[in-house]
């Protein structure tokens, strides 16, 4: 499916959603943010079908940030940062929320609004010569599209405002020593591996990994106690799925689990 810079495929139970505008490295347009509500809307409405989603660039970058062609054309009166709540806040709020596993694809450069994209992912993984940029500071602005509160919880503190002050390029194979993401592959063979992670976790209990999402998006905002109060909730519904009585079943007869998401 091909919507304004961004193409949604489907591979069995896996949403594969590319951000697709080349000549610009995939940086980010009002139209694209408009292409991507359109295929999150697709994939809500296969959401009983689709049970992982892969998010990736195109080309050879994964994202480069807000798309500043023709910036300097614009009247002076336009204010930097007007599309965030509009365009970039409701896509984030999306991710957030997604009803499954998101497993986010670094294939080349994320840098601003694409590295907080790529960090949006449950499981990341990065082609070999990728990297991550702050780009912010380059052109007088401030981190945004969550940066500020992902970095921190990511890095700590330090590590987060040496990215922010200095600009500097983080590559894949310090961002993993340092926690930032999951794992790195030759850039041959990232989508391969992606792929397959993404297969893997679309075989699962789909509730309860949409409910484990939640208890580690929820957890860094909670009290200890709100946190136990929590896990109550959630295993009180994964515990009313099929899936938990499959699970047990699968355990006790000593055979693999066929999970059906439900």
């Amino acid at each position: 499916m091909q919507f304004k810079h961004v193409t949604l495929d489907f591979d069995g139970s896996v949403a594969v959603l590319r951000l697709d505008h080349q000549e610009v490295m995939n940086a980010v347009s009002v139209d694209m943010l408009g292409g991507l509500a359109e295929a999150l809307d697709a994939i809500e409405e296969k959401k009983d079908e689709v049970r992982c989603v892969v998010l990736t660039g195109a080309g050879r970058a994964f994202c480069t940030g807000a798309n500043l062609q023709g910036r300097n054309n614009q009247s002076k009166k336009t204010k930097a940062g007007l599309t965030l709540e509009t365009g970039f806040h409701p896509f984030l709020r999306c991710i957030r929320n997604l009803h499954c596993p998101i497993v986010t694809a670094v294939n080349g450069p994320a840098a601003g609004a694409g590295m907080s994209f790529a960090l949006l992912g449950d499981m990341i993984l990065c082609a070999r010569s990728s990297y991550f940029l702050q780009a912010f500071r380059r052109i007088g602005l401030v981190p945004d599209c969550g940066s500020t509160w992902l970095l921190p919880r990511l890095v700590g503190r330090a590590r987060s405002i040496e990215l922010s002050l200095m600009g500097e390029r983080l590559p894949a194979e310090k961002a993993l020593e340092w926690g930032l993401v999951n794992r790195v592959y030759d850039d041959g063979v990232l989508m391969e591996e992606a792929m397959k992670l993404a297969r893997d976790l679309a075989s699962g209990p789909t509730v309860a990994l949409s409910l484990i999402r939640k208890l580690y998006w929820d957890s860094p905002e909670n009290s200890f106690e709100d946190q136990l109060n929590l896990e109550f909730q959630c295993q009180l519904r994964a515990g009313d799925t099929q899936d938990f009585r499959e699970g047990v079943g699968a355990f006790l007869e000593k055979r693999p689990a066929q999970f059906k998401g439900k």
